[in-house]
């Protein structure tokens, strides 16, 4: 294989590489206010095209189909949002007593508290030619889980003891709850803002894309339009962008052996829970199909960044160590997009010859000549 082949089969990894070296040497081009303006490129238009193209190239009754596939998404929702942060906590237990900066592992606990996102799990996943449509309904559903509201009081442990009794009073959320149970925090946050922009963003491009595919279901089927080409080049304006934040943040101020461990913590949860739950999603009585455990294997491993930094931000609100606490949400993000992007050849290669070996173990036999 030539190099020019070889750079064209690898297009996505190869520019993986040169947004990130970009955004390392002009971050200011893709932050917040910057020229990009990535709060309305990325936050609404960008977010809006990704489920835009994915309601017009998924088919409706492989959605429908989705809806009712309710064990696929018990795993993933317990799996994020009650295994994820129980094993965080009790990870943490054990690397108290090391001299890692203590603000840098309650933010690590923050990130097990945080929802699913709502694009990179399904960018992946149909990058893979995974099961898309449960991808869309987990990252929707683990995004809308916002209706839940209760006075809460977390006994007499408090690891924030400092921080301002307004924001002690009503948690509305599941992470808020989250944060309340393992960080002994609560905070009453705006979702109905969110709740609207993720309505706007989400729902309304998935509804409108499936309404435009039933006009042009037949001219949609004859050309074949390049949607995961689509996808992936909306995800490196996500990758940029995020990287941009992240090497922008000017309030990041911590030791480098602390900053190093915390990568190095990171990307090994992340291979680690990625790795649990394709060990799960494929046990003999699990009844997952290979598709299914690729959605499984993104959407109960991946955090919003997008949802977890205004919940930061509202939750430790003047809180002197905010910028510390949130730097391990800011390094999950583009790792798991990295990490993911990264293993995206390697799933595929292991979904379809898993499909193959599955095919060819239901065919009937031919019978043997006597």
């Amino acid at each position: 294989m030539g190099l020019l082949e070889r750079l064209r089969k690898e297009w996505f990894i190869l520019g993986i590489v040169l947004v990130i070296a970009a955004a390392r040497l002009e971050p200011a081009v893709g932050v917040k206010g910057g020229p990009l303006k990535p709060e309305i490129t990325i936050t609404y238009i960008a977010v809006s095209a990704i489920f835009f193209n994915s309601g017009l190239s998924l088919k409706t009754e492989e959605l429908t189909s989705a809806l009712m596939h309710v064990k696929l998404h018990l795993f993933v929702q317990i799996f994020t949002l009650v295994f994820f942060p129980t094993a965080i906590w009790l990870f943490l237990q054990l690397l108290s007593i090391t001299p890692i900066n203590e603000w840098l592992l309650k933010g690590l606990q923050t990130v097990g508290c945080m929802p699913p996102p709502v694009s990179s799990a399904v960018i992946l996943t149909k990058a893979v030619g995974g099961n898309e449509a449960a991808a869309i309904f987990n990252s929707a559903f683990g995004s809308f889980l916002l209706d839940l509201k209760s006075e809460c009081k977390f006994g007499h442990h408090q690891l924030f003891p400092d921080l301002p009794s307004n924001i002690l009073k009503y948690g509305i959320v599941i992470t808020p709850l989250l944060l309340l149970l393992f960080l002994g925090s609560s905070s009453s946050v705006p979702f109905t803002s969110i709740f609207s922009q993720l309505f706007m963003t989400v729902v309304v491009p998935l509804i409108i894309g499936q309404i435009v595919r039933r006009y042009i279901k037949d001219w949609l089927e004859r050309k074949k339009p390049p949607f995961g080409t689509i996808s992936s080049c909306v995800l490196l304006m996500i990758i940029y962008t995020t990287f941009c934040d992240t090497f922008a943040n000017p309030n990041i101020d911590l030791d480098k052996f602390s900053l190093i461990v915390i990568v190095f913590i990171i990307f090994s949860v992340q291979m680690s829970f990625m790795f649990l739950t394709f060990l799960f999603s494929t046990r003999n009585n699990s009844s997952f199909t290979p598709a299914d455990t690729v959605a499984i294997i993104f959407c109960s491993t991946h955090k919003s960044l997008t949802l977890g930094i205004p919940m930061l931000k509202i939750v430790f609100a003047g809180y002197e160590h905010l910028s510390l606490i949130s730097v391990p949400l800011l390094i999950y993000h583009p790792a798991q997009i990295l990490l993911g992007s990264l293993l995206v050849p390697t799933i595929k290669s292991w979904m379809v010859s898993r499909q193959k070996a599955l095919k060819l173990t239901r065919q009937p036999k031919a019978p043997v000549k006597v």
